[in-house]
């Protein structure tokens, strides 16, 4: 072997090539990342020519899936793909999956809850599929420089590490060596030149969007005010915003009394914001722990601060790991589709039972936390979101310890601690009964949804054990 084919060999003439050399065969397993989210443009990309191969009967398993993902619905028809693991599932897929398309249940797994499936060997990843804006011949990838920068690619540092070949799809061959290095040459096995892996500008989009919405900012409004008046506002303290619009914009509403008590927070956690980019540019926020960039502005953060670092998917949430900073949080603000009046929560279905959500790092990051708050609005349009039982259980209410809403705060009973802290600061807190009777005042008693036998997921809990099953809609 020559020198200059001994430095290239990774290098692939195209898709196929890597896909061939891959050694694929039917039946194995795949994978992805999400960190481009709805701007993603390898799934489809790659599961396309995977298809026009041949191959059929594999299983897929990428960390997340959106609604730009539907093109998947016609592998699952074609035989292509027969069984599913991933942490979320949106639109027409979906939808397909709801109805009964594949003939085996969908796993859905939190984001920690699939590191541990990965390392307790249930998820066997065969071959990866990990696109980057920029790698060098050697595989050497990050993404904080290139075109379609992406920022953290936590995810995808797991599956580089576990898989047994793993293909790195760039937009851009820089030279050797490219650093920093999200993902090093010694977990990498071929490169492949395309034109695009994903469009940044819909990474900050729909889940992950700033609100100016006024309900949503008075619930944001209200969380504020219940986390500085915890035991757990003082220097030092340790947050993360889950996605969803009022859950965000909390750390607004917290900055400005940070700066009044003059306290600062040792590290934020998670899909990291520009708003927190800019707390931290600011000193009050001291370290950003970067599993996924949510905006743009998070990954050229990314680039240029030192303290903002980037972790890992085991880092992050996995509770089998030696150490996950989930378990260091103070406080976790998380979104809901429904929560019901023992503080179970659900975000994976529909109020119609159909799956449009994503089991993300809800219940590990409820799990590790010292105050869990769950925000939502009371209603949405004549659907009641606090409810007597959700239809499917996510995080479970022992878990959760705070729901704020726009038309009370409710504790659970659990933590008379944080009640009794709350009250004596004059924050007034409602029984969560109370505001289900309330809700049912504003929309009326719902028809329960019929669901037939058929079981269509499993919901899997962060140690791997099934917490719930969804069932079939009744057509």
């Amino acid at each position: 072997m020559d020198e200059k084919t001994k430095t290239s060999r990774k290098i692939k003439a195209g898709l196929e090539q890597a896909i061939r050399d891959s050694g694929l065969e039917d039946g194995m397993t795949i994978s992805f990342h999400h960190a481009f989210r709805a701007g993603d443009k390898v799934i489809n990309m790659v599961m396309d020519t995977i298809a026009s191969m041949g191959f059929k009967n594999l299983t897929l398993a990428p960390s997340s899936l959106t609604g730009i993902h539907s093109p998947i619905v016609e592998h699952i028809r074609n035989g292509v793909v027969t069984k599913l693991y991933t942490s979320g599932i949106r639109g027409e897929l979906g939808e397909a999956i709801s109805r009964g398309l594949l003939n085996e249940p969908v796993h859905i797994h939190s984001h920690g809850g699939r590191v541990h499936l990965i390392q307790s060997g249930e998820l066997k990843i065969d071959v990866t599929f990990i696109g980057v804006p920029c790698c060098d011949e050697f595989g050497n990838a990050n993404g904080i420089n290139g075109q379609s920068r992406c920022g953290s690619l936590g995810y995808a540092k797991v599956d580089a590490q576990h898989a047994k070949h793993v293909v790195m799809l760039t937009e851009s061959l820089v030279a050797y060596p490219n650093h920093p290095a999200s993902i090093t040459q010694d977990y990498v096995d071929a490169v492949v030149e395309v034109s695009e892996v994903g469009d940044p500008a819909k990474i900050g989009g729909g889940e992950t969007r700033l609100t100016s919405n006024p309900r949503e900012l008075l619930i944001a409004k209200r969380a504020a005010d219940v986390i500085i008046h915890s035991p757990y506002f003082k220097q030092g303290f340790n947050l993360q915003t889950g996605s969803g619009g009022a859950s965000l914009a909390v750390t607004r509403f917290l900055e400005n009394e940070m700066v009044k008590q003059d306290i600062s927070a040792e590290f934020a956690l998670g899909g990291i914001t520009s708003t927190m980019v800019a707390m931290h540019e600011k000193g009050l926020i001291k370290h950003l722990l970067d599993v996924q960039c949510f905006d743009a502005g998070a990954a050229d953060s990314l680039a240029r601060n030192p303290n903002h670092i980037e972790i890992s998917a085991n880092e992050y949430a996995n509770p089998s790991s030696k150490g996950a900073v989930v378990d260091r949080l103070d406080i976790v603000i998380l979104s809901a589709l429904e929560i019901d009046t023992q503080f179970n929560v659900n975000v994976i279905t529909g109020s119609d039972g159909v799956i449009r959500g994503a089991s993300g790092g809800h219940c590990d990051t409820a799990a590790g936390a010292n105050l869990a708050i769950v925000v939502a609005p009371l209603v949405r349009g004549r659907i009641p979101t606090v409810v007597n039982r959700v239809l499917n259980t996510v995080t479970p209410g022992e878990s959760v310890d705070v729901l704020v809403t726009d038309h009370g705060i409710a504790v659970n009973p659990a933590r008379n601690d944080v009640r009794q802290q709350l009250v004596s600061k004059g924050i007034e807190v409602v029984e969560i009964e109370t505001l289900y009777q309330r809700a049912m005042t504003l929309t009326g008693k719902p028809e329960p949804i019929e669901f037939d036998d058929t079981i269509v997921g499993y919901v899997r809990y962060r140690d791997g054990s099934v917490i719930d099953v969804i069932k079939r809609v009744k057509q």
